[in-house]
C-alpha cells in the first residue's frame, strides 16, 4: 500500500504543533490550539488576489491572520472553551501577543522552523539569492537565540544549508 498523502495545512500543523512541544516542556492548552489553528482554511484567502510585492504580501499575511483568529475563536466557542481560552488562542494566533510574550515567542519560533523545513528550498527556487537571504536575516530576526540554535539540526538540502549560513 502507497504512502498517505495528507494536506499540507495538517502536514504543517503538526510540524508546529511538534516544535511547540520541543522548545515547551509544558506548553499552554492555549498555545497548542493556537499552533493547530494557525493556518485554518488559509485556502480561503488566496495570495494570488492581492498585490504582488511586500506591500501586498503584508496586507494578505494581516487579512489572514484575522481570517484565521477568527474562524477559530468561532470553533472553540462552539466547543464550549471559555472566553479567556478563546481570547488567549485568539491573540495568539493574530499575533497580537506583547512582544516579550513567552508563547507568542514559541509559536513564532515554531513557525520560523517550519518555514524553513518546508518552504526555503521553494522560496530559493522563486526569488534570486540575495532576497533569499534577506528573507532568511528577517526570520532569523523573528527568532529567539533556542529557536536560531535549532537550525543546526534541520535536515536542509546543501544549498538550503548554504543561503541559511551566508545569512547568518
Amino acid at each position: 500500500m502507497g504512502a498517505t498523502r495528507r494536506p499540507n495545512a495538517l502536514v504543517d500543523a503538526d510540524l508546529v504543533t511538534a516544535w511547540v512541544r520541543r522548545l515547551d516542556a509544558n506548553p499552554s492548552d492555549a498555545l497548542l490550539l493556537a499552533a493547530r489553528a494557525h493556518h485554518i482554511r488559509r485556502w480561503e484567502i488566496p495570495r494570488h488576489t492581492y498585490p504582488s510585492g511586500r506591500v501586498g504580501y503584508l496586507r494578505w499575511r494581516d487579512d489572514l491572520h484575522s481570517h484565521h483568529g477568527s474562524l477559530t475563536a468561532g470553533i472553540l466557542s462552539a466547543e464550549g472553551f471559555g472566553e479567556g481560552t478563546v481570547s488567549r488562542v485568539r491573540e495568539l494566533v493574530e499575533k497580537r501577543a506583547p512582544d516579550d510574550d513567552p508563547d507568542a515567542q514559541t509559536l513564532e519560533d515554531a513557525l520560523c522552523l517550519v518555514f524553513l523545513e518546508r518552504q526555503l528550498t521553494a522560496l530559493a527556487d522563486r526569488l534570486d539569492e540575495d532576497k533569499v537571504i534577506s528573507v532568511l536575516r528577517r526570520t532569523a530576526r523573528k527568532m529567539s537565540e533556542r529557536a536560531r540554535d535549532e537550525i543546526a539540526d534541520l535536515a536542509l538540502t546543501p544549498d538550503a544549508r548554504a543561503l541559511v549560513e551566508r545569512a547568518l
